[in-house]
Parts: structure tokens; sequence; C-alpha cells
């Protein structure tokens, strides 16, 4: 037998890993046939679509679900058994492939009360717990809802139109991206295929026709879509060794996401009625998980103000994969929240530990922010490179090391005496 490094045993593996989750697209997998959307115009969305697991059972997965899952199992055993037990890089990598063993069970049984089992279990659920905290992401969902419905976005400073079609959205990024990934071909272009006006791919972020923006969604795609998702991507694909890191399983949607709504934050381009939108995700997949229907769910968004091309494609969002009468939503949504808040406090612990070398690794690759620490350690040991496209906060970490000093402090301020004080203050002079 020809003796081999541990760095080559990892590489090897690694490589396994990407090859066996290439054909594993979960969104596509759990997209709606065009019917369902025209049953609920022409119902005039009153009346009940009909699309269930008989339908998901006739759309190809483009592989064998049964061979998948003993390929990762498989592939589970030829880690543990060429790393050991107790190896930790060994463990992550276990970790990875099982998950990707629950998402073909979970896509297995589209339109199935299962489904929603599987998702909770890969993404979590809005009744979930922050850390041993009393607070759930419910909590944080209700608490939002009622300081952001309160913002009159008038009194807030200048309005941006959404003037700008999608043609010029794209001229606009291209020109951004080629200053910001200035070795690598990354591009934006016009899709008709995504749901939402914009989603990012390994090298390429893509705009929706037909849809308009504004300038400030110009700045936030570039952040978000780009210098996080891409970004990232990149950073996993610049790795000698860790090439699974490029690949993203559901158990870093809520870091990457959270990752995304941070830099949107950090750059004061994100507004209230942005992040109103994200938040309303968390209510609406709480509400699915209640027994609301397709139906109700639409309502709940039209009440909210949205567009009838919002209120669809936002219940889409929750819908697709699970039951249409409600009791079984997809749960992805509650990942920008729900990491948002996983980010920051590891932000705060990182300062306050005085490690704030950990932050930039956050950008290293589609990672778990528990991640963080072991593949630093390994980049210490030469396995993992440091992360080649970071964003201006995370090369200079000055700024973020004093807002994370004074956050810490934050919290031990009684909110609610703070509160009462200028409560009383307000009203005086209302």
């Amino acid at each position: 037998m020809v003796w081999t490094t541990y760095k080559e045993k990892i590489k090897r593996l690694s490589h396994r890993l990407v090859e066996a989750q290439k054909p594993i697209r979960i969104l596509d997998a759990i997209k709606w046939d065009p019917s369902v959307e025209q049953e609920l115009k022409k119902g005039k969305f009153r009346q009940m679509p009909t699309f269930g697991a008989e339908d998901y059972a006739r759309m190809d997965l483009g592989y064998d679900p049964v061979l998948k899952i003993q390929e990762l199992q498989d592939l589970a055993q030829d880690i543990e058994t060429s790393l050991g037990k107790d190896d930790a890089l060994g463990g992550l990598l276990q970790k990875v492939t099982e998950q990707y063993v629950d998402v073909v069970h979970m896509v297995t049984h589209r339109g199935k009360k299962e489904f929603w089992e599987y998702s909770k279990k890969l993404y979590g659920s809005p009744k979930d717990r922050f850390f041993e905290d009393k607070n759930t992401i419910s909590d944080l969902g209700q608490m939002m809802y009622s300081i952001l419905t309160k913002i009159d976005q008038k009194t807030l400073g200048q309005d941006y139109p959404e003037d700008i079609a999608a043609e010029d959205v794209v001229k606009t990024l291209n020109e951004r991206f080629s200053t910001y990934f200035k070795d690598e071909n990354v591009r934006a272009r016009l899709s008709d295929g995504i749901l939402a006006d914009a989603a990012a791919g390994g090298d390429v972020v893509k705009i929706r026709e037909k849809s308009m923006f504004s300038s400030r969604d110009i700045d936030i795609l570039e952040v978000h879509e780009g210098w996080v998702h891409v970004g990232t991507t990149q950073n996993g694909n610049q790795q000698h060794v860790a090439k699974w890191l490029s690949k993203g399983p559901p158990r870093c949607a809520a870091t990457q996401e959270g990752l995304a709504v941070i830099m949107e934050i950090f750059t004061f381009r994100s507004y209230p009625r942005r992040a109103k939108q994200i938040n309303d995700r968390i209510l609406a997949i709480d509400k699915v998980e209640d027994g609301a229907n397709i139906l109700e769910l639409i309502e709940f968004y039209r009440t909210e103000g949205y567009s009838e091309h919002d209120c669809l494609a936002n219940a889409k969002r929750v819908f697709r994969g699970g039951l249409l009468e409600g009791g079984a939503p997809f749960t992805k949504d509650i990942s920008y929240c729900r990491g948002f808040i996983e980010n920051y406090n590891f932000m705060r612990a990182a300062i306050r530990a005085g490690k704030p070398h950990l932050l930039p690794f956050l950008f290293v690759g589609k990672v778990h922010v528990d991640d963080v620490p072991l593949l630093y350690q390994k980049y210490e040991e030469g396995l993992i490179d440091a992360p080649k496209y970071l964003p201006p906060q995370f090369k200079d970490l000055n700024g973020v090391a004093v807002w994370m000093s004074f956050s810490s402090f934050l919290n031990m301020v009684d909110l609610k005496r703070v509160q009462e004080h200028y409560d009383k203050l307000f009203k005086s002079y209302s």
C-alpha cells in the first residue's frame, strides 16, 4: 500500500464529497409546476390548487436517490476509516456528508409531512431557541415585526424609486465585480428562470428579467450576492486541499445568509422595508407550521401591503416541497435572521476573547459559524488557505472590533428602563 499524507487524504475525500453532491439540487427538486400559480390566479386566490406528492414524484431528480444515499454513506464510512473516529476535520467532513443523506431523504418526501421533518432537521424551525437562551426565532420575528411596522419610511431620508431595468443592473454590477473580483471572471447576467429578483451561483449573479430595481437594490445585490455568496464560493474554490468549502450544505445556510444580512447592515445599505421582508419570512413559516394553508398565507402577505406578485412569490418560498394545505413548510428562510444573530454573537464573543483573527474566516468558504475555530487551526497547520476575497470591513477589523466591544456592554443595559425613560420624553414633546 502506498503511504499517503494526512493532507492527501483530506484532499481525496474532499474531492469525493464535491463529486457526490453535484447532482443534488434542492431548489430545482422542489420547484412548482407553473400550473399551481395558474390555478391560484384563475381561482382569484380563493380556491386551493392541487399539487402534491404524486406530482413531485413525476419530477426527475436527475439521480437515483437509493444509490446516492448508499454512495454518501460509503463515503462517510471511508472518512472515518481513513482519518479515524477522533479526527476533528474528519468529523466535520462526516457531518457534511451525512447532511447530504438527509437532503436526499427530504427531497424524496416532497409533498408529504416528512418533507417538513427533514427540513426542520436541516434548517431548523421558528420555534428553535438561540443556544440555551429562552428566546426563540419566532420571538425575534414578532419583536422585529412590532418595531419595523411602526417606522414611517418617509421620515428616514430620500426615496429610492424602482426605476432601473434589469439590463442596467447587470451592467452596473459587472463594473463593480470587475473591481472586487479582480482575478476571477465573476459576472452578473439576466435570467428568466429564478423565483427571487436575484440569485447567486458559483461565479455568476442572476438578475431576473423584467424586474425593476432601485439604486439601493443594486448596492445590496453587490454585497449580499456578490461579496458574500459568490465571494465565499470563490474562496472555497481557491482552496488547494479543502475543496468541499466551495459547496454549501444546509448546515451552512444560516451562516451564509446571516453574513449577507450583516454586510448589508455594516455597509449601511439595508433599510426597514427590506428588513421587514426578511423578517416576515419567519412569521410566514411559523404560521404554516401552525397549520396556515397557502391561501391564508397569501392573504397574510396581502394585509402587509405586498403586491400580488410578491404575495405569490413569498408563498412559493414557504410552500415549495411541502403541503399546500399547511402544516409542513420549507423552513430554509429562517436562515437570514437566525444567521444574523448567530454570526453577530460569534463576532462579539471572538472580539471579547481577544481573537479577532478568526473573523475573516467566516468568508473562507461555505462554513457553519461553529466551524471557524477548527478551520483557523487547520489554516495554521497549512491545510486551509486564507480567504482571498474579503469585504473591506474584514480586511481592516478596527471598526468591527470597536463596534463589537460596545455591543458587548449594551447587552448589560436594562433596555426596559431606558425605553420607559425616553417614552416619557417623547410623550412630552409629541
